[in-house]
């Protein structure tokens, strides 16, 4: 588990998380394009449903902040302009 702060950039979506456990649900994710997937969320946000990431889906972004287990925990980011959409 890290807990160093690092930079990832990627696309915003939604996909299927945790299945078959007790938080099985669609959430928001971020794909780096590398083969990681992170499940994103905003430090200080509610980890289950949080306005500010829903308006992150479709958007290409580079965030800030720590990564544990397979959350991508951010308290920085910025959608990068021009940037080709998520489907």
């Amino acid at each position: 588990m890290a807990t160093e702060r690092v930079t990832i950039s990627g696309n915003v979506t939604r996909r299927r998380i945790a299945a078959g456990s007790k938080s099985d649900r669609v959430g928001v994710v971020l794909d780096d394009g590398a083969g990681r997937i992170f499940t994103l969320r905003r430090a200080g946000g509610n980890p289950f449903s949080d306005a500010a990431m829903d308006e992150l889906v479709g958007k290409t972004i580079t965030g800030t902040g720590i990564v544990t287990d397979s959350h991508f925990i951010m308290d920085r980011w910025e959608v990068i302009p021009g940037a080709r959409k998520s489907s």
